[in-house]
Formats: structure tokens, sequence, C-alpha cells
């Protein structure tokens, strides 16, 4: 009685390894979609530097060959079967390449400090912080410079500070009118 010859070389078990052992059906014949897996497992190897390009080439061609679950198996047995974890934490981008960051603007500084100031100079620094508050708005518009918040609160101060003298003022002026 004579054995049907093999119709694939390694069928043969001469030389050449055997299906993958932990392959729970190896003769089973593979799907396109079997060999599309085990391509796309060829391909992440090859894209990550585990297999040079003339093995990915050769290992590809015997995927889209292969008639069984077990040759494919084979070969992808010694690439890992999905993406492998990196535990690296990407370095800090040097400050040469990170945008840059526009300066603020002086006269909103100089409009927040009078501000600030009225309270101790007793509002006189009011008028100047709302000069400088509106000219550092209108600075930022073109410029593109920072300080919006520094021109604002010079701003709120200085008037509430004018606001405050033309109150006293119109007080005084009342209590002479109606004392005389």
């Amino acid at each position: 009685m004579s054995h049907p010859q093999p119709w694939q070389p390694w069928q043969s078990g001469q030389g050449v390894p055997q299906p993958w052992q932990g392959q729970s059906a190896p003769a089973m014949l593979a799907s396109h979609a079997d060999r599309e897996r085990a391509v796309d497992v060829l391909r992440a190897g090859y894209g990550e530097g585990r297999l040079e390009h003339a093995e990915f080439e050769k290992r590809v061609a015997r995927a889209y060959a292969a008639r069984t679950v077990g040759e494919l198996a084979l070969l992808v047995a010694d690439l890992p079967q999905g993406p492998v974890p990196v535990n690296q934490v990407a370095p800090p981008v040097p400050a040469t390449f990170l945008p840059a960051v526009p300066p603020t603007n002086g006269k909103a500084v100089g409009a927040m400090v009078c501000g600030v100031l009225t309270f101790v100079t007793a509002g006189l620094t009011g008028i100047p912080a709302v000069i400088l508050g509106h000219t550092a708005r209108t600075e930022m518009q073109h410029s593109g410079e920072r300080g919006e918040g520094l021109a604002m609160t010079g701003l709120v101060l200085g008037w509430l500070s004018v606001a405050g003298w033309v109150l006293i003022i119109t007080v005084l002026i009342a209590a002479a009118i109606a004392s005389a």
C-alpha cells in the first residue's frame, strides 16, 4: 500500500518545522480572513523592525500560499500577536520648538499698577490708569500682545477712582451751595 505524495514540502516532515503545537486545529483549512490576519501580524512585525524586508516578503508570499491554519501559525509564531506596550514617556519638547508666547503689553501693566495705587494716592493715579488702560487695549488689538486682564483691572480701578472724586466734589459743591 503506497501513501500519497504530500502536496506541500513542509507536509513531508523532512527538516521543516511542523505546525505550531499551541494551535487547536493545525490541519484546519485556512480562510482568506485567516491569511489576512497573519499578513497583518507580519506587517506589524515589519513596521516595528522585527523583520527584514526580504524575510517579510518571503513570509507574506508563504502566508498567501498557506492551506492550513497551522502553516499560518508557523509564519507568525515568533512575532507578537498585537501591539507591544511601550512604557517610555515622551521627552519634553525643547523650548525652541514650542510656540512663541506673545509678550505682555507694558501699558497694561502700567494701567494696573496705577489702578492699584489709587488706594494709596487717594485717587490721584486714577486718570493715568484710565488713559493707560484704553491705550493698552487698543495696542493689544493690533499687536496680539497679552495683558487684557491687567488693562481691564487698571480701567475699572481708575474709573472707580475718578467716579469717587466726582462724587466727593459734587457733595462739596452741594454743601457749599446749601450753606450759602
